[in-house]
């Protein structure tokens, strides 16, 4: 048994110990150049040009209470809105995806995108954030560093032609490699990576890759910028065990915190940034100019903040200042990151943690002195217990606060302190990318589902009454069962024999002349593609999509030439439907009300404009050459229909001279889709109205086309989800 086994492991074990180390170098490079950029940035606009030196973490330079004496502060808001205009005019322009808090993208990408992020991403993403937090944004690394590497990672999965299984465990280990890097907490970075993709649930798979590139990472990046923790902690020897009561109640603060904070920054994206009617370029300037005021009467909310947390550690805070941090800094990132700024929330919420912790711990030492609370404990507790209940990371949080402060001794108050926030936070998270669990996650729907598809039979659902036409038939006559069955292929039988199949593409072919005349046995395919009655619809669809068409004549195993039936894509919808509401009903997760049009419709499709009054000729150019089987009509800018195969095949056959305008009747709305339904919804419409496809109108602007859905799209579902 172990010699069968081993193989297997060491394969995994080549694979994936390759591929992380690879992945460690390229984020451990990319964090250093991304790191480099930022120092630029926040040299240029607040050091030069405000004349306001933000204080460095410990592990970075030496934490000193910065002299405000020279800052020219009426610069603050220009330079926070210029920063906030540069990062609009790159991100809008090159990578709309690089907006925000990066790490939701990453997360996107893995449940719904296969892993995939565009090659330019990293680039403009690392650019972007140093533009945003060195000019006095309040962001954080995470969330840059975690696309930059993730990115990477998608590049060099697509380069090695990776299955999208593969390339989701790559940006997977990218992102921890590159939080690992900047942060310098590899282990709480690899867990991060697998923990921050859902609110309740780890991603497994990922685990070992990620531990691999997350290590390799953080030590090419500390090798260039040294191995200290970003923050100094005093020591503490001994947590007295009646503390723990105080650590409670840090946790339950902070997760109602991390509420106030995740409603504050989702609110303000929505009901304000979201309505401001200009273009997306400016609103991150409306966002810096409004940073720029608060960095006015409060300069510690500007960038990073890391320098101001490190001298709350050493006690050089009043309670009161942070207070006002912990509530300004809060506003400050929703400015920044709600407009569409460029940054993480990581840092942030690092910072709003441990002021919190600070104004509690000093509270906590006041009021009781003989407990020897040290506020210096709370402050670094209360970094993960917020962090915890913020971003659905418990586990993580407590980890990489204990990796970048050195400190493993608060590990069972933090523990305390994470697991209070999180519970109590509930279903607030500051990624909205989030989901509950792998059985949620697209990207594994096929694992929690009965093969449905392997269950039935193509006998079940097969059309046994074919209809069926002979080789001497002239293609002509066609309309005719056309016009009675509406189907667009028939097998060929000649004497009781299959002799080939002939369908509309095989008939448009044929030039307008000499329809009349041409018989089907000049015209049909003879190299059949064929199922069998015991074959499972797994198969069957299988066949479909290798061979790229529509239907699957069925025929006897013994006797290849008998025709038994017929098997189309409709009859696996069908065939799923069965299983679906059969004896598997509760066992089976109907995907198809799981997704919503958007994800699965056609952005890019043909269109066709009535107005300008197309030949028949044109029309089956058109409809050959679509990737898609219907072109969506046009009439005064909005849809007015689907012209399909069957539409032009019986033109072409009864030699109408303008079928298109018999198409539509006027004032009759189009049967549509919405972007935001159920893929169930539109395939009951396309049941319930005989329709091959749909045109995906958005609902809040009638008349504005935003897709194409078709039964194909849907057969895929079903084959992706068995």
């Amino acid at each position: 048994m172990l010699k069968e086994k081993a193989p297997e492991f060491l394969v995994y074990i080549y694979k994936w110990a390759g591929l992380g180390i690879l992945i460690g170098i390229i984020a451990g490079v990319g964090a250093i150049v991304f790191m480099l950029l930022l120092k630029l940035s926040t040299w240029f606009f607040l050091e030069e040009l405000v004349g306001y030196h933000p204080p460095p973490a410990a592990g970075e330079g030496t934490t000193v209470f910065p002299s405000f004496v020279g800052v020219r502060w009426f610069l603050i808001p220009v330079v926070t809105t210029v920063g906030g205009l540069i990062t609009g005019l790159i991100v809008y322009t090159l990578a709309p995806e690089a907006e925000g808090h990066g790490t939701d993208a990453v997360i996107e990408s893995f449940h719904r995108l296969g892993g995939r992020i565009r090659g330019r991403v990293p680039i403009v993403k690392a650019i972007a954030s140093a533009i945003t937090i060195g000019s006095g944004g309040s962001a954080g690394r995470e969330g840059p560093i975690a696309q930059i590497g993730a990115g990477f990672a998608s590049l060099l999965a697509k380069l090695l032609k990776l299955s999208d299984h593969d390339r989701r465990i790559m940006i997977v280990a990218g992102a921890g490699a590159g939080i690992g890097s900047v942060f310098k907490a590899p282990l709480g970075a690899a867990i991060f990576a697998i923990e921050v993709l859902y609110r309740r649930d780890f991603e497994v798979d990922a685990l070992i890759p990620s531990f691999i590139s997350s290590v390799v990472g953080y030590s090419i990046f500390s090798s260039f910028f040294g191995f200290s923790p970003i923050f100094s902690s005093p020591s503490f020897e001994v947590i007295p065990p009646l503390s723990f009561v105080f650590y409670a109640v840090l946790g339950a603060v902070s997760g109602l915190a991390a509420i106030v904070y995740v409603n504050m920054f989702y609110g303000l994206r929505d009901k304000f940034f979201k309505k401001i009617p200009v273009p997306l370029i400016v609103k991150p300037a409306i966002g810096g100019f409004l940073i720029g005021l608060l960095g006015i009467m409060a300069p510690q909310v500007l960038g990073t903040s890391y320098g101001w947390v490190q001298l709350a550690i050493y006690g050089q805070l009043a309670i009161s200042t942070m207070l006002v941090v912990a509530i300004l800094k809060m506003v400050a990132t929703s400015f920044t990151i709600s407009s569409g700024g460029s940054g993480g929330v990581f840092a942030p919420s690092l910072v709003i943690g441990a002021m919190i912790g600070g104004v509690l711990g000093t509270l906590f030492y006041s009021s009781f002195p003989d407990l020897a609370i040290s506020p210096a404990c709370f402050i670094l507790v209360g970094m993960a217990a917020f962090f915890a209940g913020a971003a659905k990371v418990p586990i993580a949080a407590m980890i990489m606060v204990a990796e970048m402060t050195g400190n493993y001794k608060l590990l069972i108050p933090a523990t305390i302190a994470c697991s209070i926030s999180y519970v109590l936070s509930g279903k607030w998270s500051i990624y909205e990318k989030q989901v509950d669990s792998r059985i949620e996650s697209p990207a594994h729907r096929g694992e929690f589902s009965i093969d449905v598809l392997e269950q039935v039979k193509v006998k079940s659902v097969m059309t046994t009454k074919v209809v069926t036409v002979s080789p001497d038939m002239r293609v002509r006559d066609i309309s005719k069962l056309i016009a009675r069955y509406g189907h667009l292929g028939y097998p060929v039988v000649d004497k009781g024999r299959l002799v080939g199949i002939v369908t509309y593409s095989d008939i448009l072919k044929v030039k307008h002349p000499e329809v009349s005349e041409v018989k089907i046995r000049e015209v049909m395919s003879k190299r059949l593609i064929v199922t069998y009655p015991d074959e499972t619809l797994d198969r069957a669809l299988h066949k479909m999509y290798l061979h790229n068409v529509g239907r699957l004549p069925v025929v006897d195993p013994e006797n290849p030439t008998k025709l038994l039936g017929i098997v189309t894509k409709r009859d696996l919808i069908r065939g799923h439907e069965i299983s679906r509401f059969g004896e598997t009903v509760g066992k089976v997760r109907d995907v198809l009300k799981l997704l919503t049009v958007e994800e699965v419709m056609h952005k890019h499709f043909t269109i066709l404009e009535l107005e300008h009054g197309y030949n028949l000729n044109e029309l089956i150019d058109m409809i050959i050459h679509c990737k898609h089987p219907a072109i969506v009509a046009i009439k005064d800018g909005k849809p007015a229909g689907i012209v399909t195969c069957r539409s032009v095949l019986e033109a072409h056959l009864n030699k109408k001279k303008s079928p298109v305008r018999e198409l539509f009747k006027e004032g009759r709305e189009p049967i549509a889709a919405y972007p935001d339904e159920s893929v169930r919804a539109a395939l009951d419409k396309m049941m319930t109205y005989k329709l091959e496809a749909l045109p995906v109108i958005d609902r809040t602007r009638p008349g504005k086309l935003v897709g194409l859905i078709t039964v194909k799209d849907i057969v895929r579902i079903i084959a992706l989800e068995s």
